[in-house]
């Protein structure tokens, strides 16, 4: 089932780029905006993490943490995170655990038989675990609406 707003936000249990095990929990008490990416190193992606980067102050400034996933390896997310200079959390859900928790899977991604990534996604979940905004952009060229994001980061807050 996926996360829906207005509903309890799916826990997970995923290595970031120091290979420490994250959790939802890890991060109570913020407002999380939870962003899933479909690959990194890709143009797409890199924009909306540089975006998210760059918004990380105003972000901070509401008690609101970006954690990114991808699919790919920790050492992958790492040198994406190094060459980028992206200061939040990176998850691996190298499992697939996640993209299928959160309703994001993206099978057969750019192609690749077998190979399911997942569908660029956000989700804001406020400091009770709450799922309070939720967007999926069914092509994964289109960038997410960083304006509403912030939006509901500012209303969960």
């Amino acid at each position: 089932m996926a996360a829906e707003v207005g509903q309890k936000a799916p826990d997970f249990q995923a290595p970031d780029t120091s290979r420490a095990v994250k959790s939802l929990g890890d991060f109570a008490g913020k407002t999380v905006v939870l962003a899933f990416f479909p690959g990194a190193f890709t143009g797409v992606c890199t924009k909306e993490a540089c975006t998210l980067r760059d918004s990380a102050a105003e972000l901070n400034g509401l008690n609101a943490e970006v954690v990114g996933v991808t699919v790919d390896s920790i050492f992958s997310q790492k040198a994406w995170a190094d060459a980028n200079s992206l200061q939040f959390t990176l998850v691996s859900d190298f499992k697939r655990e996640m993209v299928n928790a959160y309703g994001t899977a993206l099978p057969n991604f750019a192609g690749m038989e077998g190979y399911t990534s997942s569908k660029r996604s956000v989700f804001v979940i406020d400091k009770g675990g709450v799922v309070r905004y939720a967007e999926t952009t069914e092509n994964p060229g289109v960038e997410p609406n960083y304006e509403a994001i912030k939006a509901a980061v500012a209303a969960a807050k």
